[in-house]
Parts: C-alpha cells; structure tokens; sequence
C-alpha cells in the first residue's frame, strides 16, 4: 500500500492518472508519518508488525522481492 498525507480522493485521482493498483491511504493526521517518518521511503512490514526492509527512494524491486520471499 502506498500512504501519503494528501486527501482520499487525491489519491484516488493521482491512482488513476498513474495506473496505480494497490490502495493509497491517506494519512491526513500524520499518525504514520511521525511513526515511520517522511519521504520517499519503502517499508516491508510484516504481520506483527516488524519491519523486514527499508529503503530511502525508489526500493531496488530484487532487494525487495529477496526480503519479501524470506519473510516468515
């Protein structure tokens, strides 16, 4: 999922534009934000809630994939 601190239905628009299928939530409070931080950045979390991979920009999709394969 992607989150951004523009509203639903700016995500919902910028989805469109850009062919975009996964879901967009709005973090409009920045709850997310102050817990995860700012920027372009690619979390890989797991279902308790441990982060497995980060990477500031645009992820490298392999070094993704490798986490996303090793994840319990």
């Amino acid at each position: 999922m992607g989150v951004s601190t523009d509203s639903l239905e700016d995500n919902k628009e910028f989805a469109g534009k850009n062919h975009i299928r996964f879901p967009l939530v709005s973090d409009k409070d920045k709850t997310i934000k102050k817990r995860y931080g700012s920027g372009r950045v690619t979390y890989l979390i797991d279902k308790k809630g441990i982060i497995r991979f980060k990477q500031k920009g645009v992820p490298d999709n392999r070094a993704f994939i490798d986490a996303l394969k090793a994840m319990p």
